[in-house]
């Protein structure tokens, strides 16, 4: 007995992964601050899906990354990063 995949069912699975935009990520801080004024700024690393807090060792720091909201961060998936001393 074969299965057959309806045009719908093909639809729903597909079209939540076509539709999710990329968290829109910025150059400096306030920019950000800008974009989501009631939201914190955290810095995501890229190639990483770690984000780092305000105040924290490698906020703005690592080599290659971009300011963005969290709130938008967690929707894509990332998360804080490991607390590291």
């Amino acid at each position: 007995m074969r299965f057959v995949l309806s045009a719908a069912l093909i639809a729903a699975a597909i079209l939540p992964m076509a539709a999710r935009a990329e968290a829109p990520q910025f150059r400096t801080e306030q920019t950000a601050k800008a974009h989501c004024p009631a939201d914190i700024v955290v810095w995501l690393d890229a190639g990483e899906p770690f984000y780092f807090y305000p105040g924290t060792r490698w906020y703005g720091r690592t080599q290659i990354g971009s300011y963005v909201c969290k709130h938008e961060a967690d929707i894509d998936g990332n998360r804080a990063a490991p607390l590291t001393f």
